[in-house]
């Protein structure tokens, strides 16, 4: 099972939506299914150049380790030279800071992550756990 693109459009609607209710700095936020995979990738009104890929990085780290970025930061506090080899291996397309978030359906099945930047990365997690969120209301209310 995979996320699909209206669910992707939701929670990047909705993490946008919570960045501006929390007057935030301008965010990008990308999508990715299970495979990393970019589903969906919205960048607001001047949001600097490199945030996308940042965003990019934090959701294909969650991904391919199957951890949220904030528990990948803590172990590269723990074990900077693991980190730094997975940066290797994933081509320089991994950010270990907060701001990618593993998205599950309500049984625990990953369905893909979302990863967000522009702001602080704890603010940034803020927005991606928001649009999330969103994204499991309007599924259970479907």
């Amino acid at each position: 099972m995979s996320i699909t693109l209206d669910q992707a459009q939701i929670i990047a609607k909705a993490a946008l939506a919570k960045g501006r209710a929390l007057s935030l700095k301008p965010l990008s936020v990308v999508v990715l299914d299970p495979r990393a995979s970019m589903v969906a990738c919205m960048s607001e009104d001047g949001v600097s150049q490199l945030r996308a890929k940042i965003a990019l990085g934090k959701a294909s780290a969650a991904i391919q380790l199957g951890l949220g970025t904030r528990a990948l930061m803590n172990r590269a506090e723990q074990q900077a030279y693991f980190i730094q080899a997975m940066n290797g291996l994933a081509d320089g397309n991994f950010v270990p800071v907060p701001g990618g978030v593993l998205i599950r359906d309500k049984d625990g099945v990953l369905l893909g992550a979302v990863g967000i930047s522009g702001d602080t990365s704890d603010n940034d997690e803020t927005a991606a756990l928001a649009g999330i969120a969103e994204a499991q209301l309007n599924a259970d209310a479907g």
